[in-house]
């Protein structure tokens, strides 16, 4: 059976703020807002993700969730992230349903992102902004849990190797910051806790 929306709401109300000591204050990090968008289908929920185009500055044809750096008019990272939704995906803040934030996950790149999980209605009409968004990708919440699809990749930062999540659905493989941010999602929203109280 399927969570109801509050009581996911409430399972990322435990996430709380992020465990700094991951995060190297002395870097001047760009703040950044994403959203991860779930949606209901089928009995079961969904996450909303969007490929780059080849004409995006960075990680150009990479899987990543809607969002971008925070603009100096938005009052929080939440409304960066709605704001970047709809200029990329055509979805309107008014019809995004605010669940929680998850902690901040840093990138290689010199990001800090701040994640806001939302519930949409399905099926929704997008209306994808073609010069950055090449392709939206629904990927079900189930696949963060099953072996076929979830694994962790070797990589090289800073002359060290380290272990990194990776996943896997249809022939999309998702890696980086966006495969962190689901793994944090998924430790919030694991299978225990996706069971309603009694």
């Amino acid at each position: 059976m399927i969570i109801s929306p509050a009581h996911l709401q409430e399972n990322l109300g435990k996430a709380g703020e992020p465990e700094d000591s991951a995060i190297d204050h002395a870097i001047d990090h760009v703040e950044a807002g994403v959203m991860v968008i779930l949606f209901e289908k089928d009995g079961e929920y969904w996450l909303i993700l969007n490929r780059r185009t080849r004409k995006v500055e960075h990680h150009k044809g990479e899987i990543c969730f809607p969002g971008g750096r925070k603009d100096n008019k938005d009052k929080d990272l939440t409304e960066t992230a709605l704001r970047e939704t709809r200029e990329e995906m055509g979805i309107a803040g008014q019809n995004i349903s605010i669940l929680g934030v998850l902690n901040k996950t840093e990138t290689t790149t010199g990001y800090l992102i701040t994640p806001t999980v939302g519930l949409i209605s399905y099926p929704y009409q997008y209306d994808v902004q073609n010069d950055e968004v090449e392709d939206v990708i629904e990927f079900p919440l189930s696949a963060l849990f099953r072996e076929d699809c979830a694994r962790y990749e070797a990589k090289l930062i800073n002359d060290r190797v380290v272990m990194q999540p990776a996943y896997q659905y249809c022939g999309n493989v998702v890696f980086g910051a966006t495969a962190r941010i689901l793994e944090n999602f998924a430790v919030h929203v694991n299978q225990p806790k996706l069971k309603e109280p009694q």
